[in-house]
C-alpha cells in the first residue's frame, strides 16, 4: 500500500482538490463537526508545525500513546480512527464562516508547503514525539484525509 504523504506534489494537489469539493450543505458520515468547523480543525492542525499554534505538554502516559501511535499509524499504514480525543486548543465547536474557513486552510496549505520546501518543519510533536520531515508530511496528510473522507471527498 503507497504511503501518501502532503510532501507529494500530486498528494498535495489531490488534498486541495478535495477541499474544492467541499460545499457549506457537505454533511458529515460521523463526528459532531460541521463543515465549516472541520475546515477550521484542520487549519488549526496544520498551524502546530507552523509554531502559530503551541499545543500544551502532556503526560508521560499520554506521550507514550502518542508515539505508539504515531508508529502504528505508520507501520500498518491504516487511517485514523473515527472520534478520536484531540487538544481542547484543536476543538471547533462554534459556527464559522465556510467561504472563509476554506479560504484559510488552503493558505494555510500553501504557508505548510513553503515550511517544508524551506527545511522549517519543527523536530518535535507533544504528542507524537521526533518528527521528521517524512513524518510531518504523511501524518498531515492522513489527518486531511480523514477529515476530508468524513465529508465523503
Amino acid at each position: 500500500m503507497v504511503k501518501k504523504s502532503l510532501h507529494n506534489p500530486e498528494c498535495f494537489e489531490e488534498i486541495i482538490n478535495r477541499i474544492h469539493l467541499l460545499d457549506k450543505n457537505s454533511h458529515a458520515l460521523w463526528g459532531k463537526m460541521n463543515v465549516c468547523q472541520m475546515m477550521r480543525h484542520c487549519n488549526h492542525v496544520l498551524q502546530v508545525p507552523l509554531g502559530k499554534i503551541k499545543l500544551p505538554e502532556i503526560n508521560r502516559l499520554f506521550a507514550m500513546v502518542g508515539k505508539i501511535t504515531k508508529w502504528e499509524i505508520q507501520v500498518f499504514n491504516n487511517g485514523i480512527p473515527r472520534n478520536m480525543p484531540t487538544f481542547q486548543k484543536l476543538i471547533i465547536n462554534f459556527e464559522c464562516d465556510f467561504e472563509e474557513e476554506k479560504e484559510n486552510l488552503l493558505q494555510t496549505l500553501e504557508e505548510y508547503s513553503t515550511c517544508y520546501k524551506n527545511n522549517n518543519l519543527p523536530g518535535r510533536h507533544v504528542l507524537f514525539g521526533l518528527m521528521k520531515e517524512k513524518d510531518w508530511g504523511f501524518l498531515e496528510y492522513k489527518h486531511l484525509h480523514h477529515h476530508l473522507k468524513q465529508f465523503k471527498v
